[in-house]
């Protein structure tokens, strides 16, 4: 047994049994590839049992250089983490993951993620540069609201986005029956 089967069983047994209150999770938590094996953190997991619909789960490639995770919440029905940065700002960006979203006055530009479409609504370009986007999927909606308030905007925005992933839920479910042999289903109701 890996090292990291208990926490997947700890982490599984928590949202087996109805979790209700947020959780809360480190950043190595929500690695898309955690360890030797290349395979999805705990908090993914938890990702993926908190919108059973969604067919792709947000993770972390990487953290750039001046940002850091400072939150991460996991509820039934929703999971968010906040990045910060040294020069733009405390929670500068936060990524939501729904089961949907309204994406009203956004426009649809060419997706950077396969199966995924795209869309951009910026609210404010001085001070400061703030809006959403949206990558939409089937049962699912990944929100990355930002507020960058440095004195550069796109760039640290698509810096700290460029590390921010999505992997396919099919990914996650043969994770977790590989990481508990065969004995636990990212799904135990069979909704995915």
């Amino acid at each position: 047994m890996s090292a990291r089967r208990p926490a997947l069983f700890a982490a599984g047994a928590i949202l087996l049994a109805g979790c209700a209150q947020p959780v809360s999770l480190g950043s190595d938590e929500l690695a898309c590839r955690a360890g030797d094996d290349a395979e999805p953190a705990n908090g993914v997991v938890l990702m993926a049992q908190a919108v059973d619909t969604a067919s792709f789960v947000p993770c972390l490639d990487t953290v750039p250089l001046g940002w850091h995770l400072s939150d991460v919440r996991i509820r039934d029905g929703s999971g968010r983490f906040w990045l910060d940065s040294d020069r733009d700002g405390v929670r500068a960006i936060e990524v939501a993951l729904t089961p949907s979203c309204s994406t009203g006055r956004a426009t649809e530009i060419p997706s950077d993620r396969d199966g995924v479409r795209r869309l951009e609504r910026v609210s404010q370009v001085t001070p400061g540069y703030q809006g959403t986007r949206f990558y939409v999927f089937d049962g699912g909606c990944l929100a990355v609201r930002f507020r960058i308030s440095g004195d550069a905007r796109v760039e640290p925005l698509a810096v700290a986005t460029e590390g921010i992933g999505l992997l396919r839920r099919t990914a996650v479910e043969a994770h977790v029956r590989e990481e508990t042999g065969g004995r636990l289903e990212l799904d135990p109701d069979g909704s995915s």
